[in-house]
């Protein structure tokens, strides 16, 4: 082969693997560049955080639930008929996202965008297994793919935070329509189509009742917070979801072709490595999520202080991401996993502390720093040590089972820390409204008005307001502590977890990765 012909070679297989990191960049990026722009959509849509939730939750709950399915549907198919397919979707759902003036079209747009990520992020593995059939350069391939997977999440609120001042909102949803339309003409240029059929079946009831059980147990822990968790119909939530989750497991065992193969989560170290997934995705999303919240409703950041206090996060976990998947092939992956969510669990607790009405950027930027770093090291070690484990030909199952843990976290981080928050909002408010002595009238006008993003002027200039504004300040100050005591609590929480999560791995992953056929055999 002529040295020409193997530059050509060489140069597709570049530039191949660019379109599929751009696509995965799209997918993961979108969990998280639209946390910093929460408060002016609450403004401008008055959504309450309950629709706050949902704008979140919206996209990375039909992203986790079809994930693995997506993935399937690519083996069958056509792998890059699917992804371009998916990315299609994405871009419809950017726009329904960008002209919405209601926040339940906004939150159709993020499920249908969510529904676009699903079908084209699992097949990025696939096509990387097919691009690079010679171990050592696929092996180096997914080293990148790990790497660009974590820095999306990590640049999504320093990017969002640009595009919100310069341009507004708005403009988070346009600027994913362009990167997407741009992805999909590189993809569709560079990519070869590749499919395996052969033995593969789509399990539609496996499917079914595990996307049906996220669902279920997802909107009860939302709507469980406004109706009330006692409510007959939010328990009967909890119960379905229960009781689908043990059908999932009884159907998985059985079918031929499962959406997840049980068989891997034998293997304690994979099992780990699931756990870490959902446990730093969780926190990943109480920093971007209720940090960037209170920056923007109660320290008053603009949008580009903002980003500056995410860069340092954002920084760190590109200089961790190489040198954890370096770190992880030379000890195992116990150690790294372990001190990656030590290090997360500690920056949260710093950032919690540093976290005040009068708070700066630089009093921010170096408890992100060891945040960023221990969700860097975390991330990549907990994906390279999935893909080691099981065999070339189902690392995308295995990716993707790993990937739709790190997307549940996100949605479960986001319900159920969100329902904390909204729980200070109203019953907490509620009592400190009760203790200033405030007319029940006056009562739900400030409830409202703190949780739709309404502003101080309409509040203060209501009609329940009159004759009460000299205890208007007491009222703001107390709905202010109410909503910081919320976003205190989520990230302690958030902390715990992910300190929970360093001792999961430290008693459950090796030191040395054995694939699953070793321990089954």
């Amino acid at each position: 082969m002529s040295s020409l012909t193997l530059f050509r070679q060489r140069h597709a297989r570049e530039a191949a693997l660019a379109a599929v990191c751009a696509i995965l960049f799209l997918t993961f990026l979108d969990n998280t560049i639209v946390s910093v722009a929460l408060a002016d959509i609450q403004t401008s849509l008055g959504s309450s955080v309950t629709g706050l939730q949902w704008i979140v939750d919206g996209y990375m709950l039909a992203f986790a639930a079809l994930m693995l399915t997506g993935g399937t549907l690519g083996d069958l198919l056509g792998r890059k008929r699917v992804m371009l397919a998916g990315v299609t979707i994405f871009c419809a759902g950017s726009i329904v996202a960008a002209v919405a003036h209601g926040t339940s079209t906004l939150i159709a747009g993020r499920i249908v965008m969510g529904l676009g990520a699903a079908a084209s992020e699992p097949g990025t593995l696939s096509l990387i297994r097919h691009i690079y059939p010679e171990r050592e350069e696929r092996a180096v391939a997914l080293g990148v793919w790990a790497a660009v997977s974590g820095l999306a999440l990590s640049l999504g609120p320093v990017i969002g935070g640009v595009l919100i001042s310069g341009a507004g909102w708005r403009w988070i949803f346009w600027f994913g329509l362009g990167f997407g339309a741009v992805a999909l003409a590189v993809a569709a240029v560079t990519l070869t189509e590749s499919k395996d059929p052969e033995g593969r079946k789509l399990d539609v009831p496996g499917l079914a009742a595990g996307a049906t059980a996220i669902v279920a147990a997802t909107f009860g822990v939302i709507e469980g917070e406004n109706r009330g968790y006692g409510t007959w119909w939010i328990e009967a939530l909890f119960a379905a979801a229960a009781v689908l989750v043990v059908v999932f497991v009884l159907i998985e065992r059985r079918v031929p072709d499962p959406v997840l193969k049980l068989a891997f989560l034998r293997d304690p170290t994979f099992t780990a490595a699931n756990v870490v997934a959902f446990a730093t995705n969780l926190s990943v999303f109480s920093v971007f999520f209720f940090t960037a919240l209170y920056l923007k409703l109660i320290s008053n950041f603009s949008g580009y202080q903002i980003a500056l206090v995410f860069t340092p996060l954002a920084a760190a976990m590109i200089v961790a991401g190489p040198f954890a998947g370096r770190w992880t092939a030379r000890v195992g992956p116990r150690v790294p996993m372990v001190l990656g969510c030590l290090l997360a669990g500690v920056g949260l607790l710093l950032v919690d502390h540093q976290l005040t009405a009068t708070t700066s950027v630089a009093a921010l930027a170096w408890p992100l720093a060891i945040a960023g770093l221990g969700f860097g090291i975390a991330l990549v070690t907990m994906t390279a040590a999935v893909l080691t484990l099981v065999p070339p030909e189902e690392s995308g199952m295995a990716a993707s089972t790993v990937n739709t843990s790190r997307e549940l976290g996100g949605v479960f981080g986001v319900a159920v820390l969100g329902a904390v928050v909204n729980a200070q909002l109203t019953s907490g408010l509620t009592e400190k409204l009760v203790k200033l002595g405030i007319p029940k009238v006056f009562r739900d006008t400030v409830i409202t008005f703190v949780t739709t993003g309404g502003n101080i002027t309409t509040a203060e200039n209501s009609p329940a307001a009159k004759g009460h504004l000299k205890i208007v300040a007491k009222v703001l100050a107390a709905a202010e502590d109410s909503a910081g005591h919320g976003v205190h609590l989520a990230l302690e929480i958030a902390g715990g977890i992910v300190l929970a999560a360093a001792v999961v791995a430290a008693f459950a992953a090796r030191h040395r990765v054995v694939r699953v056929e070793e321990v089954e055999g």
